[in-house]
């Protein structure tokens, strides 16, 4: 989601004179997110809307993880903890990555941070700056850009047909490289399409890698919640060049706990601890037992996310089936279904506004997204089954209207 700075546009009406970081950290399309504050301060009046424009399940973090919580609170367990992740969780960690990727890694390869995106911020930190050029898939998450270019490297973009679902092109991908690249980002399964890359896919990007000395970040946060809990992944064949980012936010039902690592080489490893030092100095002692045991509930706790996952798609895609001017496909993975609203004749931005102010659903213009996806607006349904019902029935209706 992005974040305030960039929602209220720091620096207007303000004396204070701000460093060239914040614009950098701005972000683009900040504007699609206004729609989705405005129906969260509606919803907490107890006003009539249907947010579908997060995705943060309506599922409970598993009992045994809270109690091992407050157990730790009570136990006193406040104090600062090691920088990088205490040696239980750290070890967990590396043995949930070991199951999910064929890659064989120790406590000291894992690195502990406040979320996946922490994690993500802190691998762009550490491995590219001025004068380096990341790759990156178009449609890419909106935190993306601002977390490639803040530490003032610059960002590629591989800008993926959506008449194509949204695959892989090889031939787009080697065309975006050159002499600066130094880091390619894959995101599997996407946000926002729910894309998998296939093991071919992998391969071209991996061969490249090997010509160019390139570095993978490879953003898995919604892996735990694809078929059989497992994506295609280059870690194992690759295990010097790349790094991997993980999370429970959404496999455990835990986005506010703010838990999540990165994987990598060693070297890589020390350097996140050493930012970890002025950025973060540990994530709290009762949270890393918690996570210890959600990380022994895995299983349970992505088996129920997956079930939970494709009855809610199932809904919604018979939900928006045949509204007129739309087409929606069903995605591979994750909690978002992309509706191309095209054939319409409003834009992306003005439907996302216009259904907001006369049906009261809020969902997010994929301009925000990325080139790719100007034309759709992105839905969530990491939600309630009713509120995927009555939403559906308001897009419907609303499309119905339009084509009158």
């Amino acid at each position: 989601m992005q974040s305030a700075i960039g929602q209220r546009k720091v620096g207007v009406a303000s004396r204070m004179k701000f460093s060239a970081l914040v614009k950098r950290i701005s972000g683009e399309g900040a504007d699609a997110w206004v729609t989705h504050y405005a129906a969260r301060a509606a919803e907490d009046r107890g006003e009539d809307v249907v947010v579908l424009s997060v995705g943060d399940p309506d599922l409970d973090t598993a009992p045994e993880i809270v109690d091992r919580a407050i157990a730790g609170l009570r136990s006193g367990d406040t104090h600062y903890t090691p920088a990088g992740g205490r040696e239980g969780l750290r070890h967990a960690i590396a043995a949930v990555h070991q199951r999910r990727t064929g890659q064989v890694v120790g406590a000291d390869q894992v690195a502990v941070l406040s979320g996946g995106q922490n994690a993500l911020f802190a691998a762009m930190m550490c491995l590219a700056g001025p004068g380096d050029e990341v790759v990156a898939f178009d449609p890419m998450y909106t935190t993306y850009p601002a977390t490639i270019e803040a530490g003032g490297a610059r960002l590629v973009r591989v800008v993926l047909a959506g008449e194509s679902a949204f695959r892989f092109d090889a031939d787009a991908f080697r065309a975006a490289l050159s002499e600066r690249t130094r880091i390619v980002l894959l995101t599997t399964p996407n946000n926002p399409t729910g894309t998998i890359m296939s093991e071919s896919d992998l391969a071209v990007v991996a061969e490249e890698a090997r010509r160019r000395d390139l570095v993978i970040v490879a953003d898995e946060v919604y892996a735990g919640i694809a078929p059989d809990g497992r994506v295609p992944g280059l870690a194992a064949a690759l295990p010097e060049r790349v790094v991997s980012i993980g999370s429970l936010s959404k496999t455990h039902a835990m986005t506010g706990w703010r838990v999540g690592w990165l994987v990598g080489p060693r070297e890589c490893v020390s350097a996140v601890e050493a930012l970890t030092m002025c950025m973060l100095f540990g994530l709290p002692g009762f949270i890393q037992e918690a996570a210890v045991t959600a990380l022994e509930l895995s299983e349970r706790c992505e088996a129920t996310a997956r079930a939970y996952l494709a009855e809610r798609a199932d809904l919604m895609l018979a939900g928006l089936a045949g509204a007129p001017g739309t087409r929606v496909r069903r995605p591979d993975a994750g909690m978002f279904v992309l509706l191309d609203v095209r054939g319409t004749g409003l834009g992306s931005g003005e439907f996302m506004n216009r259904l907001y102010a006369t049906e009261r659903v809020s969902v997010v213009d994929g301009a925000a997204f990325g080139r790719a996806t100007d034309g759709f607006v992105r839905l969530s349904f990491a939600t309630r089954p009713d509120l995927i019902a009555e939403g559906c029935r308001r897009v419907q209706r609303f499309c119905a209207g339009l084509a009158r």
